[in-house]
C-alpha cells in the first residue's frame, strides 16, 4: 500500500532535526580552533627522539631550546622514567596558551594528558591548539 503522508513526514522530520543540529555545531567547531590573544605562544618542532621549543612572545629575545630525554641509566630514584627530560617546557597559570606543532621527519604526537591537551606533528603541516592551565604544577 502506498501512504505518502507519512512516508514524507518520517523523511522530511528527520532531515530538518538534523538542520537544526549542524549549524550550531559548525559554529561551535569554528569557535573551538580560534584562540582569543594568547598570553604566549609555544612552537614545538618533533624531531627523531627530541622536541625543539620556541617561545614566540618576545620581542627583545628569541628563547629556544631543545628537549631531550634521559637516558635509563641516568635517572635517579623519584624520577618519572621515560618521560623524564633534560630541558622542561614552562608554562603559566591561568593564561591563554596557544601550542603550534610541526615535525621535522615523520608524525609526532605532543600531548600533556594530565590537561586534556593532544595535537598531532606532522611533516610540512603546522597545527594548532590552545589551553589555559587552571592549578600549578608538574604534568606529564
Amino acid at each position: 500500500m502506498d501512504h505518502p503522508t507519512p512516508e514524507t513526514i518520517w523523511t522530511i522530520v528527520p532531515a530538518v532535526v538534523l538542520l537544526f543540529i549542524v549549524f550550531p555545531s559548525l559554529r561551535l567547531l569554528y569557535v573551538m580552533y580560534e584562540v582569543m590573544n594568547p598570553s604566549i605562544t609555544l612552537k614545538a618542532v618533533g624531531n627523531q627522539l627530541y622536541w625543539s621549543y620556541e617561545y614566540g612572545d618576545y620581542i627583545d629575545m628569541e628563547v629556544e631550546f631543545n628537549s631531550y630525554m634521559i637516558p635509563i641509566s641516568e635517572l635517579k630514584t623519584g624520577d618519572y622514567g621515560l618521560r623524564e627530560v633534560c630541558n622542561g617546557v614552562t608554562l603559566p597559570v591561568n593564561s591563554n596558551i596557544k601550542v603550534l606543532t610541526i615535525s621535522n621527519d615523520v608524525i609526532h604526537c605532543w600531548a600533556v594528558s594530565s590537561l586534556g591537551v593532544k595535537v598531532d606533528s606532522l611533516p610540512g603541516v603546522l597545527n594548532q591548539t590552545a589551553f589555559i592551565a587552571k592549578r600549578p604544577g608538574l604534568f606529564m
